[in-house]
């Protein structure tokens, strides 16, 4: 404990399993990995996420303001334009790690099914 927590408005401490639980929650979303690919190429602009992930301006906006919570993007604005980019560069690193344990189990991945952890596993 001691650890403020990633996406608290008030930091509480929690332990950090939680912690690296929510690491893994920012990423739980196909689009937000994309989008997170697209910023390693360089800064991108909402306009440019919202044309390349072909989803609606309010629901990229979601996905955004999750990663910048999260603290993996951080957003900046110049004018009327609001940009986007990579904050850590340990983002491409976690990216990487999870391609290569793909490559090393992508059958069990694929047939993976996610159980929230409030629920027993039979109650699907």
């Amino acid at each position: 404990m001691g650890r403020p927590a990633i996406v608290e408005p008030i930091p509480i401490p929690l332990e950090d399993d939680e912690l690296i639980a929510r690491i893994f929650r920012g990423l739980g979303d196909a689009t937000r990995v994309r989008i997170l690919r697209m910023l390693l190429d360089g800064p991108r602009s909402q306009t440019e996420i919202i044309k390349a992930v072909r989803l609606s301006q309010g629901r990229v906006s979601q996905h955004l303001s999750c990663l910048v919570w999260c603290g993996y993007i951080e957003s900046t604005k110049k004018g009327r334009v609001v940009e986007y980019r990579i904050t850590n560069v340990r983002v491409a690193a976690l990216l990487d790690l999870g391609s290569g344990f793909l490559d090393s189990t992508a059958g069990d991945i694929g047939s993976c099914r996610i159980v929230n952890s409030d629920e027993p596993a039979g109650d699907q």
